[in-house]
């Protein structure tokens, strides 16, 4: 089904967003952005993309982000793509709250993975998954944080050393000038 126009008659203005959490580890956003491009034309839609490297928690370094929400806010967009929340959100209390201003300002929400979501008003279903969705997606993030703190303390436990590098102690002073050239 082609989803082209909004119920005004005018074409939908989506925001392709995409995100790694780093720059490192062969991460590239064209992962995300290729499939998004591909349902965005099958669909008809006027694409804007936006694109961060930075961790979802990081908000200040989500510049992008923030653009997206602020064109959202000034009724610039019709609907937000994600490849997947967690590429979005950083938990339920953030991807609860940036839904409410979505509604808010008219726009809705999809995500391409999780292809049953669909947040624009259209389907009560899509509704009642997000919510379901993003309580998994925190409680998954929290036995991630819970298996990493266990790591450390078998690892500490066994003597290594987890975290930053310890101070490195000064060693002897090196020779002033005045004293290599005597």
């Amino acid at each position: 089904m082609m989803d082209t126009e909004t119920k005004t008659g005018k074409t939908i203005r989506a925001a392709l967003y995409a995100r790694v959490s780093t720059a490192d580890k062969d991460q590239n956003p064209e992962t995300q952005l290729l499939p998004l491009r591909e349902f965005a034309q099958a669909n008809g839609w006027q694409v804007t993309e936006y694109v961060d490297c930075a961790s979802a928690g990081d908000l200040k370094g989500r510049t992008a982000w923030t653009a997206m929400m602020d064109a959202a806010s000034k009724r610039k967009l019709d609907l937000v793509v994600v490849w997947k929340l967690d590429r979005a959100f950083r938990s339920v209390a953030h991807a609860s709250a940036t839904v409410g201003h979505l509604r808010r300002w008219g726009v809705g929400l999809r995500s391409y993975m999780e292809q049953w979501l669909d947040t624009s008003g259209t389907n009560p279903v899509g509704e009642l998954m997000f919510n379901i969705l993003t309580s998994f997606a925190e409680f998954e993030k929290a036995l991630i944080a819970q298996r990493v703190r266990a790591g450390m303390a078998r690892a500490k436990a066994e003597g290594v050393h987890c975290g930053r590098p310890r101070k490195v102690k000064p060693g002897p002073a090196a020779p002033s000038a005045r004293e290599v050239a005597a």
